[in-house]
């Protein structure tokens, strides 16, 4: 959710030099398919309104938001903001997760806005795909989103409130290139749509999904219907999730403005801060979704360490077996209640934040996990 969030990343992601290289086009010559997908998490798909694997078991995601590769590439810090290296897995995977979300940078997986190369393009799309086939190898399912984004020439630095008409196909349409074949991994095709300045209206429903000249938005938008032409006209047949409007806390019309596709899930996002966040609000906005079609909250957490808030939100999304998945596994200012960061270290000790979501997943009975 991005009104308090925000507020913490601008104050602590502050870079003292931004970026002015030349352009760094796609390579037409580069591989588009992720390396083949091995033993580890299973292929999904959409059957009613449930999430499956290949032996058309349940599957429901819990798992952590991993932040870091939308941000340190646009900054010309790196690509990741912390280890991905198979200790770190581990450490996730000790927690009981499997799920992990990596929000992405449009023009850092473009090449494009004076991306450092050695942190965009080619090294930043291999770096994503590497650690993408890592985690899937290793049992975890994986959402793509495309967090930061922005239109023309300038530089992707904040999270945007639609995607653009400049960049967001040629975005999704490469990204599908280059994970057809690897349905463990889900297309979350974007973060948090806030249109018609963060309302929910028919206006911005229909911005939604159709995109163009759109009231609170100051450039062309592009809607979820083209994207998901893009992701399906690249040949991939991934789930693909999306997010509802008023950064993604509201889902009141997705079932009337989604586009058609047969493996669709609806995406929400929740925080202690936002508007809606008692269990009458969740049957209402949510629960009137459930026997349509998969929901996954895909983004969860608390600025104030809330354990009896948490819990509640968590059972009630444990008794509808909807999944979700915790923001952040990062250390960042992680000793702090109001940050949101789930861990002290990447070995995996948890926060005072990290341990109510950790303790909850290690409660979990086996049915849901």
């Amino acid at each position: 959710m991005r009104r308090s969030r925000g507020v913490f990343l601008a104050s602590a992601l502050v870079v003292a030099t931004l970026l002015a290289t030349a352009f760094v086009g796609l390579d037409p010559t580069r591989m588009t398919a992720a390396s083949a997908q091995t033993a580890g998490a299973s292929p999904l798909r959409v059957r009613s309104h449930r999430l499956v694997d290949a032996e058309g078991q349940d599957v429901i995601l819990h798992g952590v938001n991993r932040m870091g590769s939308e941000y340190m590439c646009a900054q010309g810090r790196g690509i990741f903001d912390g280890p991905t290296d198979q200790t770190s897995i581990d450490a996730m995977k000790g927690w009981g997760v499997n799920a992990v979300r990596l929000p992405l940078n449009e023009h850092c997986w473009l090449g494009i806005n004076g991306v450092l190369p050695a942190f965009g393009g080619t090294a930043y799309r291999d770096a994503i795909v590497a650690y993408a086939d890592a985690l899937v190898a290793h049992g975890l399912y994986v959402i793509l989103d495309l967090h930061w984004s922005g239109p023309g020439d300038v530089l992707a630095l904040a999270a945007p409130p639609m995607p653009d008409a400049d960049h967001s196909v040629a975005f999704w349409s490469d990204v599908a290139r280059t994970f057809a074949g690897n349905d463990a991994v889900i297309f979350e095709l974007f973060n948090e749509p806030d249109p018609d300045t963060n309302r929910d209206t028919a206006a911005a429903w229909t911005c939604w999904r159709d995109g163009g000249a759109c009231d609170g938005v100051p450039y062309t938008a592009v809607g979820m219907n083209a994207l998901v032409r893009a992701v399906r006209g690249a040949g991939a047949t991934n789930v693909i999730a999306l997010t509802g409007v008023q950064w993604g806390n509201t889902l009141s019309h997705w079932l009337e403005y989604a586009p058609s596709d047969d493996n669709l899930v609806a995406s929400w996002h929740t925080y202690n801060w936002a508007w809606c966040t008692t269990v009458a609000c969740y049957e209402t906005n949510i629960g009137s979704l459930t026997d349509d079609v998969p929901v996954i909250a895909s983004e969860i957490g608390s600025d104030d360490c809330d354990a009896t808030w948490m819990g509640e939100l968590m059972d009630w999304l444990d008794h509808h077996r909807l999944g979700y998945l915790a923001w952040t596994w990062s250390t960042w200012l992680a000793s702090s209640c109001e940050a949101s960061g789930l861990i002290l270290d990447y070995d995996g000790t948890p926060s005072p934040y990290g341990e109510i979501y950790r303790d909850h997943l290690y409660a979990l009975p086996k049915r849901l996990r």
